[in-house]
């Protein structure tokens, strides 16, 4: 997909998905996918899964991984630039203005109760990017990828197994399964 992109797109979408994304790095993920795979087609489908496993393997917060992978791979170095710019303006100006009316947005019932209900709301997408997440692994028919899914979710579901443990564990399958199928194809 090595279509010639507009920095100033990339910017403008980037600020609105940021602006208006609330939920954390996943819901912002699947914010990027639908308008830079789906609408954009600026990305593919298997461009999106292989950038949100780097983005969560990466430290720091998801949705800025998530903003300089998606904007290295639209824009090269540029591209870094303003999709993290881009990115980062809108919960900087709202987590500012919120601290200096701290005092009266804590204790304001009505606020109280619209973020009571926003959680249900955000809740509801995280779980609509997951399920789809979830179903192009699925998409792929490669059941050892499936397998490793499910286990990876039971395994953190049940036995509360950390993520950092799962994922530097998936990181090193991934290894060992890519050496492994080198040599097969040497063979």
């Amino acid at each position: 997909m090595d279509k010639k992109i507009s920095y100033g797109k990339l910017f403008i979408e980037m600020l609105k998905i940021s602006t208006f994304t609330f939920g954390g790095g996943f819901v912002i993920i699947g914010m990027m996918q639908k308008k830079f795979c789906d609408e954009l087609h600026w990305v593919s489908d298997e461009e999106v899964l292989d950038m949100t496993a780097i983005a969560q393997s990466a430290p720091g917060a998801l949705a800025v991984n998530s903003a300089i992978i998606f904007g290295y791979r639209m824009g090269g170095i540029q591209g870094v630039l303003v999709s993290t710019l881009a990115t980062i303006i809108p919960p900087l100006v709202i987590i500012s203005i919120i601290c200096n009316i701290y005092d009266a947005f804590s204790t304001n019932k009505i606020i109280q109760i619209a973020l009571q209900v926003m959680r249900a709301g955000v809740a509801a997408v995280i779980m609509d990017v997951v399920l789809d997440l979830g179903g192009k692994v699925f998409e792929t028919k490669d059941w050892i990828n499936v397998c490793l899914m499910i286990a990876a979710f039971v395994v953190s579901w049940i036995f509360k197994v950390s993520s950092i443990t799962l994922i530097l564990l998936f990181l090193c399958l991934g290894v060992a399964r890519y050496f492994i199928e080198r040599k097969k194809v040497q063979a």
